[in-house]
């Protein structure tokens, strides 16, 4: 009950800016966020996810560009695609499907929209670590 609650966030470099995602944690308090800046969202891959869980995050977030806004044309759909895989598995381990969390950059205020993501998983996970 007493550990803090580690996320690994990984984002497109092309969805978000360092000082974007210097935002969010500020925002998140209590919260270990570890940052994984990728090139692209469709080059995450599911060993990634799966390394994320083994090393003690608690959750993963993947943040992307908008489908269809994606500089490298599908990659928002095949990143989309790897985590529902990622969830199915991390599942049949003992995950909640909320432990994994997918966002694309739609029109508006995203920083608030990822910060709430963030709140939302963290409230899960309060709230198991209460039953336990």
């Amino acid at each position: 009950k007493n550990q803090s609650i580690r996320i690994s966030l990984f984002y497109c470099s092309n969805a978000l800016q360092e000082d974007e995602i210097g935002v969010i944690c500020s925002k998140v308090k209590d919260v270990q966020i570890s940052r994984i800046r990728r090139p692209c969202s469709g080059k995450v891959n599911l060993l990634y996810l799966l390394k994320a869980v083994e090393t003690g995050s608690d959750g993963v977030l993947l943040i992307s560009c908008k489908p269809g806004n994606c500089i490298c044309q599908h990659a928002s759909y095949r990143a989309r695609k790897t985590l529902k895989c990622g969830v199915d598995l991390l599942c049949e381990i003992g995950f909640r499907p909320g432990h994994v969390m997918y966002i694309d950059q739609e029109d508006g205020n995203k920083i608030d929209t990822i910060v709430s993501a963030i709140k939302q998983m963290v409230k899960s996970f309060r709230i198991e670590f209460q039953e336990l």
